[in-house]
């Protein structure tokens, strides 16, 4: 596994902030022409601004909908996106995880295009298409596991996470499910309740449903070793968590929202091992973790161990909405027919636009491009930190290209400092860098830059990052 790095300081160096764009606003004027015997129409004139977005969104959108950033995209392009107003921006977000291949990636904008000149709905339950087969039959091919595999295809990641546990109660017999703390894999009543953060996911929404216990995270930096970690599901195996009453432990390969701790390999080993010996199935939720972001195309495959099912989604399909489970061929199999499935499930669209993301993937080599950004960020993370914010950026972790910076206000107490990161996240906005939090107390920065970004964005976005940073240090 990774070993975390921690920014040592270094002989400072003025950073120098970046000129941003003058905004601008257009404006579309719309003029009736009358008869002269009458007066002329009032012209209406409607201007595109952040601003006035906000103000619509106000009004018409749910409070409960959060967005990070108060602006409105206009276009993007790869590691690019413009704003109404016509300001530019650097990507490092990539739409939670879901651009491994960049905004608008060529091949699957062309293949979504050929794809709904055909048709572009008919349910798979009612009308069965091409692309839904030629997805699973690839999803199955590049699963880990020497074994038979078949997939099923939805449309969101909580959809694929919800199947994944009817197919392994339907498989097993058995009702229970084991999470992690930290973990997240949705927002629906079942997936809140595997939902290992309360804030602000859980907040207000209980009672969940039961039979879903929580094991402690591996998290050594935090007092939490793989030793007390499986001691402790040890103990919950004897006190609430029968394990012939247990049909699946989950857990995200490297934690998403949790703060981008990536699962030692000794806990995978024994996980597997522990699920063997009581008959429980194992589930790796690889919806942020998949495509490409770690280096491989699952995240569990730097640990060598081959779960039961996968989870899939965000960047399968390059932007398009669609996710699936991908496992063993009889346990798949264990729902009866029409147990399984979804209006939307396998949109023909989205199943052609992710068969092209894959491609991509396969063919830019995108895996090799993962692993050296990983090195890029990680050694660029801590000459930064040592520079311009000595002792505050302590934890530098991750696999690959799926990487996180946490701050803290000492290297001596390590204490979270979720203002400092919320600072630079804004500042950073300000300069043209659109960046996102994570971790359980809000103070790491995750990264999650399409794959296909040029060396020259790269750059620019992590000369931003650093003249960010000086800006939330100064206030």
């Amino acid at each position: 596994m990774t070993t975390a790095t921690k920014a040592q300081p270094k002989k400072a160096a003025a950073s120098k902030p970046r000129t941003r764009r003058a905004t601008t606003k257009t404006a579309a004027a719309k003029t009736t022409t009358t008869p002269a015997a009458k007066p002329q129409a009032k012209v209406v004139e409607t201007i595109n601004s952040n601003a006035a977005l906000l103000q619509r969104r106000e009004a018409a959108v749910a409070r409960g909908v959060a967005s990070a950033a108060p602006v409105f995209a206009a276009r993007a392009e790869n590691a690019e996106l413009w704003d109404v107003e016509g300001n530019r921006y650097v990507d490092f977000a990539g739409g939670i995880a879901v651009l491994n291949t960049g905004h608008r990636h060529p091949k699957v904008i062309e293949a979504a295009k050929a794809q709904e000149d055909l048709y572009t709905h008919t349910s798979f339950q009612v009308i069965q298409y091409e692309p839904y087969i030629a997805l699973a039959e690839k999803l199955n091919a590049l699963a880990p596991g020497d074994f038979a595999k078949k997939s099923l295809l939805v449309t969101t990641g909580a959809e694929a996470v919800e199947n994944a546990i009817k197919i392994a109660r339907a498989s097993t017999g058995r009702p229970g499910v084991i999470a992690f703390s930290g973990g997240y894999h949705g927002r629906t009543m079942l997936t809140l309740g595997m939902t290992g953060k309360v804030s602000p996911y859980k907040k207000d929404f209980g009672p969940f449903p039961g039979d879903i216990f929580r094991a402690p995270f591996p998290d050594s930096r935090h007092g939490v070793t793989v030793e007390d970690a499986l001691n402790a599901l040890q103990t919950l195996f004897l006190t609430d968590a029968d394990p012939s009453r247990v049909a699946a432990i989950i857990l995200e390969p490297v934690l998403g929202e949790g703060g981008y701790h990536p699962v030692p390999t000794e806990m995978w080993q024994a996980l597997r091992a522990i699920c063997d010996t009581h008959g429980i199935l194992l589930i790796a939720d690889e919806i942020q973790s998949g495509f490409g972001r770690t280096g491989k195309w699952f995240a569990i495959e730097h640990s060598g161990v081959a779960p039961d099912l996968i989870t899939v989604a965000k960047s399968m399909a390059g932007g398009y909405p669609i996710a699936g489970v991908v496992g063993r061929a009889e346990v798949m199999d264990a729902a009866q027919p029409g147990g399984l499935g979804g209006t939307y499930g396998g949109n023909p669209v989205a199943c052609a636009a992710a068969l092209a993301a894959i491609e991509a993937i396969e063919s830019e080599g995108l895996l090799d491009r993962s692993i050296a950004l990983g090195e890029t960020f990680r050694a660029r993370f801590a000459d930064i930190g040592a520079r311009t914010a000595p002792y505050r950026m302590w934890d530098i972790r991750g696999l690959g290209g799926m990487l996180a910076v946490e701050f803290v206000t000492d290297f001596e107490t390590a204490a979270p400092d979720a203002a400092l990161t919320k600072s630079v996240i804004a500042h950073a906005l300000k300069r043209g860098l659109i960046l996102l939090a994570c971790g359980m107390h809000g103070n790491a920065l995750r990264i999650m830059v399409p794959l296909t970004a040029s060396d020259a964005i790269i750059e620019e976005g992590l000369a931003i990052f650093e003249a960010a940073l000086a800006d939330a240090m100064a206030a």
